[in-house]
């Protein structure tokens, strides 16, 4: 079975077909950098880092760009607030960005282009739809798009011209010939720092001096970077609309070709049944997440939920996540693994590429990870064990020792665990095998080995 994903344009799963054999050409939307990241940026990027992950297992040629906007009203706000140029701020986040996901095993993407590199491309592109009467100079100076001249306005996000005009939500035209068109090019204001205006005449266009539009940023850069249509474009869901679909307007109206072949948008991480954002203040950073829970169990929490499936964070989820990720390693520090092959072939192998061939099914994966280590701890098949730590790997989970894992979470001192012992002697004096074996079963994910004998009952540490 070929891999097939699920398409937001055309709302069906659809065989991956690159337009170049053999080599995927995938763009994601990346940060908008003047913070430390949150745990909804790293669903978002963990969701891609898996879909990156899974096209090389399956033998593709992958080049992934993801970008990084690095000016931005929020940007340069900071920045002032701070007393530091835009490029000092943004510096600092983007170092710190890549060592917190660098920590949750987020592998780096192919290309990550900068958008203020990327300003002559954009001014060009503004200039092409400008030729092409989609691009308009306001009387204050910005550049806008004409989205009523784009026909195929709302093709993305399934909105009707009429629906978006009677949920209009700019109440001022602001120089705009339509309360739906968006700023391509904005014009610099005298309050500005200078390091956030470009001269567009000394780069040969009449613009006047100002910045990009967020939107032209990431046409500019995936037009650049990947060529004018390639394979998959992706990103949050809170981005297709407006950003996706103006990206769609900006694109396919500049150059008449498809940007994406398909589009794919990954869910929310909620609290408390809200997005999860900065907004709300309802945000937690990944520095103050693996202040709390390693990692992998993070990694392990994000990756058993679907890409497109709400996200509910909480530090119950987060504790059930790391008990069953022990389980998972408890198999493996039972034998020493054998290196293997994948054979696609073999039945478990087989299941798991079943699931992840279907628009990328992490959690029916992640379940086929547990019936190995059900195996593993019947059998002691140091094959098997290999065939977990390989599969594991087309996910990023479980390459680290075994034994150091469980060790390193270990959270129970010796008095915990003979009290345990003794609540499980009593169970089993009581013939409550269901509960004794339950207590061998939660000290087994702590990392604790029992050992019964005619003299009582001993324990250690799995080894």
């Amino acid at each position: 079975m070929s891999l097939r994903i699920y398409n937001t344009l055309t709302r069906a799963l659809e065989p991956l077909s690159p337009l170049q054999a053999g080599h995927v050409r995938m763009y994601v939307c990346g940060m908008t950098i003047y913070d430390l990241c949150h745990i909804g940026h790293a669903r978002m990027m963990m969701a891609f880092d898996v879909v990156q992950r899974w096209l090389k297992c399956s033998a593709y040629k992958v080049t992934y760009v993801r970008n990084i906007t690095d000016i931005d009203d929020k940007i340069i706000k900071r920045a002032v607030e701070r007393g530091i140029s835009i490029r000092a701020l943004t510096d600092e986040m983007i170092a710190a960005m890549h060592l917190d996901i660098a920590r949750l095993g987020i592998e780096n993407p192919t290309l990550e282009p900068r958008a203020t590199d990327y300003v002559p491309g954009m001014l060009e592109l503004i200039g092409r739809l400008e030729e092409k009467g989609l691009a308009y100079l306001a009387p204050n100076g910005d550049v806008n798009y004409a989205v009523r001249k784009f026909p195929g306005y709302g093709k993305l996000s399934g909105k009707s011209l009429d629906d978006l005009r009677a949920g209009e939500r700019v109440a001022v035209l602001d120089g705009k010939d339509d309360p739906l068109d968006f700023v391509l090019w904005k014009a610099a204001k005298d309050n500005e720092p200078e390091d956030a205006k470009w001269d567009s005449a000394a780069l040969g266009y009449h613009y006047g001096k100002g910045r990009p539009g967020w939107h032209i940023e990431c046409s500019a850069m995936s037009c650049q970077t990947l060529g004018e249509s390639f394979d998959i474009h992706g990103g949050g869901a809170d981005l297709q609309f407006p950003h996706h679909e103006n990206e769609i307007a900006q694109s396919e109206g500049a150059s008449g070709k498809p940007l994406a072949s398909i589009w794919m948008h990954n869910g929310f991480v909620r609290v408390d049944n809200e997005k999860m954002s900065k907004s709300l203040g309802n945000f937690f950073t990944i520095r103050e997440v693996l202040a709390k829970y390693d990692p992998e169990t993070v990694r392990f929490f994000i990756v058993r939920t679907h890409y497109r499936s709400g996200l509910n964070y909480s530090d119950v989820h987060l504790n059930d996540a790391r008990n069953a990720l022990r389980r998972l390693y408890t198999a493996l520090a039972q034998v020493v693994p054998a290196v293997v092959e994948i054979d696609w072939n073999q039945p478990f192998a087989k299941r798991f590429k079943m699931a992840m061939d279907e628009d990328f099914g992490t959690p029916e994966a992640v379940a086929v990870l547990f019936d190995l280590a059900s195996e593993i701890n019947k059998t002691g098949s140091v094959e098997l064990a290999g065939l977990l730590k390989a599969l594991g790997a087309c996910i990023g989970l479980l390459q680290a020792d075994a034994t150091v894992f469980l060790q390193s979470g270990a959270r129970l001192d010796e008095a915990s665990i003979d009290a345990l012992i003794a609540q499980r002697s009593a169970a089993k004096a009581k013939r409550n095998f269901v509960e004794a074996d339950r207590i061998r079963e939660e000290l087994l994910v702590q990392g604790i080995v029992l050992k019964d004998s005619p003299d009582g009952t001993s324990w250690g540490v799995v080894q």
